[in-house]
């Protein structure tokens, strides 16, 4: 046990694995039923995008308020109540399927919106309450281990990967066994652990707190640029989720900024920041807004839901082995090395992935793919915990939940638009009536684009049950614009890692132009950050 540890560190810190593990199994297992959803209730891939978008957001939107909150309220308290959010989740989730059949046979427009309401608001609150347990258990980490932040929140966060190939086996056990409710029901066992480990035990707070850093300090750490990213994304679920105009979204928004530009007497904070939440919002798209289709697109290029499963447990054990050397890589190239490779590894990756057909190519992209997406979270949150201490609890949240916005408002319904684009303008080019036959009877848009009429999730589930050589010609059309549109999102979708990759590399060329990447120690409160040559380090006074 390294010196100055609290006793209960490590049992904190599995505490804090467990609670991210039940996340990626509910994650994993929603990934896998998706087809399910479609199928039962008739939602087209923009739908199913919102749903998973809305799983997503919440994560986000409570980070940042835990964030600000948790010095305050304590994280004891905080992950009373993500558990209590994870309990309340499932409740609204499994009402969708009776409340949708009592009303289907008088009205099914009716019926489908309210098992999309419930959907959406039981991934919802299923996210509030992994955003909570996330806003506690990343500064908890950061403050247990300071010496070794990067390679501890690595550690840390393969409790998500572990969460993804627990989800994943589950559902490749159970597709045409279990219904969607029983698999959904699950992630509630790693809940029930990350409950019982939290029983009685004493919580630090941050390393900020700890040190005497100002709450108004802290506030300030962030600063109007930060504060700036969040609050376009906060605009834009203001619009897109609460049905709110986009001139009363852009109004609250502006209000919010003004609000913390008062508090903070207009401090802008570092431009680095301001950056790196920039950087991290493409990581949330990239990263999870692709894992929430992956399994979907492979399934269907594999043409078998089990395998396209397996793919993604792959995958997910690929970042779950890795993560744990996390420590001795960054010793070797520095973070930002890590995460440079990491954007080229992805965008070459996802490219793969949209192009390559079936068998062990398939297999290799996936392969680029897992290694590409490992480092990237946990190792901005170490970044960001390593450059801005005096942040504490404030600027790590606010990385986090930057990225889980993006990946809720602008990764999960962007990649679904993606595919109802491109595979309703291939049917339309190919056989315009097969497509009005096939097209669903709802529309949809993502931010500026074109508004579109996707694919009928119901009559596409019954295209991709039928064996290839029983399909008519008309549903061969329809499959293959199904694959297309799947394969083409992924493609367009490489360009995100790759502009990653690129501010990356700015990022290597700024740190060398000051002397190389150095981690910033925090003893005490006030001053600035002078250079300790004997430590490798920077220490804030």
């Amino acid at each position: 046990m390294e010196n100055g540890i609290a006793p209960n560190a490590k049992r904190l810190l599995l505490a804090g694995f467990m609670a991210i593990l039940a996340a990626g199994v509910g994650f994993s297992i929603r990934g896998g039923i998706l087809g399910d959803w479609g199928t039962q209730f008739g939602f087209t891939q923009g739908d199913l995008g919102k749903i998973t978008g809305g799983g997503l957001t919440g994560f986000g939107i409570i980070i940042l308020l835990g964030a600000l909150i948790a010095d305050k309220v304590g994280y004891g308290r905080l992950m009373i109540f993500a558990f209590l959010m994870h309990a309340l989740s499932a409740v609204l989730t499994l009402a969708a399927a009776p409340l949708y059949h009592a009303k289907v046979a008088s009205d099914p427009i009716a019926a489908r919106n309210i098992a999309y309401q419930c959907l959406f608001w039981g991934m919802f609150l299923f996210a509030i309450g992994n955003g909570t347990a996330e806003a506690v258990v990343n500064p908890l980490v950061a403050t247990l281990f300071p010496k070794n932040k990067t390679h501890y929140l690595n550690i840390l966060h393969a409790g998500w990967p572990g969460g993804l190939i627990i989800g994943g086996l589950l559902s490749w056990l159970m597709v045409g066994k279990r219904t969607w409710e029983f698999q959904m029901s699950l992630f509630l066992i790693p809940v029930a652990l990350y409950g019982a480990l939290c029983i009685g035990q004493k919580f630090p707070k941050s390393e900020a707190s700890t040190h005497g850093v100002k709450y108004s300090e802290m506030l300030k750490e962030l600063g109007l640029l930060g504060t700036l990213v969040i609050v376009c994304l906060l605009g834009l679920w203001f619009h897109n989720d609460l049905g709110i105009s986009t001139g009363a979204a852009l109004a609250g928004a502006g209000v919010l900024f003004v609000l913390y530009g008062l508090i903070t007497k207009f401090a802008v904070g570092p431009i680095l920041l301001g950056f790196l939440l920039i950087v991290h919002a493409m990581v949330g798209y990239v990263e999870l807004g692709t894992d929430s289709w992956i399994s979907n697109i492979t399934g269907n290029i594999l043409a078998s839901r089990e395998r396209g499963l397996l793919l993604f447990v792959y995958t997910s054990a690929l970042m779950f082995a890795l993560r744990f050397f996390a420590g001795p890589i960054v010793h070797r190239i520095s973070p930002l090395g890590l995460l440079l490779a990491s954007g080229v590894f992805g965008a070459i990756g996802l490219t793969l992935l949209g192009t390559v057909g079936t068998g062990i190519a398939l297999v290799f992209a996936a392969t680029i793919y897992g290694l590409g997406k490992t480092f990237f979270w946990p190792t901005m949150l170490g970044v960001v915990s390593e450059q801005f201490p005096k942040g504490g609890a404030i600027t790590i949240g606010a990385i986090g939940g930057v990225g889980m916005l993006s990946a809720g408002l602008l990764g999960g319904p962007g990649i679904g638009y993606k595919q109802d684009y491109f595979a309703s303008n291939y049917l339309k080019e190919k056989a315009a009536p097969v497509y009005e036959q096939y097209k669903s009877p709802t529309k949809n848009r993502f931010l500026v684009f074109p508004e579109i009429q996707g694919l009928d999730g119901s009559k596409v589930g019954d295209v991709r049950a039928k064996a290839e050589d029983v399909r008519t010609p008309d549903e061969k059309l329809v499959h293959d614009a199904d694959l297309y549109g799947g394969r083409t999102a992924l493609r367009v979708t490489a360009a995100v890692p790759a502009t990653m990759a690129l501010c990356y590399l700015v990022l290597i060329v700024y740190f060398k132009a000051r002397g190389g990447y150095k981690q910033v120690h925090i003893e005490g409160a006030g001053a600035t950050a002078k250079e300790v040559p004997e430590t490798g380090g920077a220490v804030v006074t």
